[in-house]
């Protein structure tokens, strides 16, 4: 499996913290409003700069792109609460008001100069290559890269992440929701230039990030579950001596097996809660390997959209 590094101090890889004070104000103004924005912008930010990587875009880009992620919802501190929050579907009135977070967005950028190199991110997240986007129905040639790219990173984190109105959607599923907006259903390939929502290359650069992390994932699950099985080996020797050591009756003989037992016990452990620990791991050993035995079948499913 491929060993997935993870640069955290390059300068494309931006935390809010790296970015400059009028952005962390505006971040942070998000924050006090609405946690699950602040932390959307960041998971949108993380994954457009993963995304400008796949596509092979020059270092200056990908940090441009990566801050009009960060910024591309910072028009919805001005989005009434009790529809930014609501528990359920919007209404069309209030999904109405909720587009206006595009130009708000681009307005706040735009009057604040040290934003308003950034304010495409806000302007065009939410645009289409077909023109059914909003909020100016851009086409194709009239969206810009960024918007192009914080479009498929913002639409793949809202819909795979846990809202408040609707429950957590798989990634495979998830991909295959975006993977509509290229190929939509009975549709000719003579026309599916015109109907293309996101932009196709895009799309093979997020499945490309989706594999990466997914082998990751299943890395650091197979180690754990090594993990586990580990100490649940340990632990059913420690079981087995106690049975022998039970048996037997010279004093001297008695000492070294205690003392072996005692080698074998990690800190907290000892006879008494040896029995209560080895059914912890067999139970933590059950759900892993399940889960395992998940993302495996997910990557596979994912890898089938190459």
């Amino acid at each position: 499996m491929k060993e997935y590094n993870f640069n955290f101090y390059s300068d494309a890889n931006l935390k809010s913290y790296n970015l400059n004070e009028s952005i962390r104000y505006q971040l942070g103004m998000l924050d006090n409003l609405d946690a699950f924005t602040r932390r959307h912008s960041e998971n949108v930010a993380a994954l457009a700069c993963r995304l400008c990587e796949k596509l092979h875009m020059r270092s200056y880009f990908t940090v441009y792109c990566t801050t009009c992620a960060y910024l591309h919802d910072i028009g919805k501190q001005f989005i009434p609460p009790n529809i930014l929050q609501k528990n359920g579907p919007l209404t069309d009135e209030e999904y109405e008001i909720m587009k206006t977070h595009t130009t708000i967005g681009y307005k706040i950028c735009m009057a604040d100069l040290k934003l308003r190199p950034f304010a495409n991110g806000a302007l065009y997240h939410h645009e289409a290559l077909n023109g059914t986007g909003y909020p100016n129905g851009a086409t194709t040639k009239e969206i810009p890269l960024e918007g192009k790219i914080i479009r498929v990173a913002d639409e793949f984190d809202a819909i795979v992440s846990k809202r408040q109105y609707k429950s957590h959607v798989g990634i495979c599923d998830t991909l295959k929701i975006l993977l509509d907006e290229i190929t939509p259903p009975m549709v000719s390939k003579k026309s599916i230039d015109k109907l293309n929502k996101i932009e196709p290359k895009i799309f093979k650069a997020l499945v490309k990030t989706v594999i990466e992390d997914t082998e990751y994932e299943i890395g650091c699950l197979m180690d754990y579950v090594k993990y586990l099985k580990d100490n649940i080996n340990r632990l059913e020797k420690v079981i087995q001596y106690k049975e022998k050591f039970d048996k037997i009756e010279k004093e001297a003989e008695r000492k070294k097996f205690l003392k072996g037992m005692q080698i074998l016990f990690e800190i907290g452990e000892n006879f008494d809660n040896c029995l209560q620990v080895l059914a912890e791991y067999n139970e933590a050993l059950v759900v892993r390997s399940a889960e395992l035995t998940k993302l495996c079948k997910e990557l596979k499913n994912i890898k089938k959209m190459k």
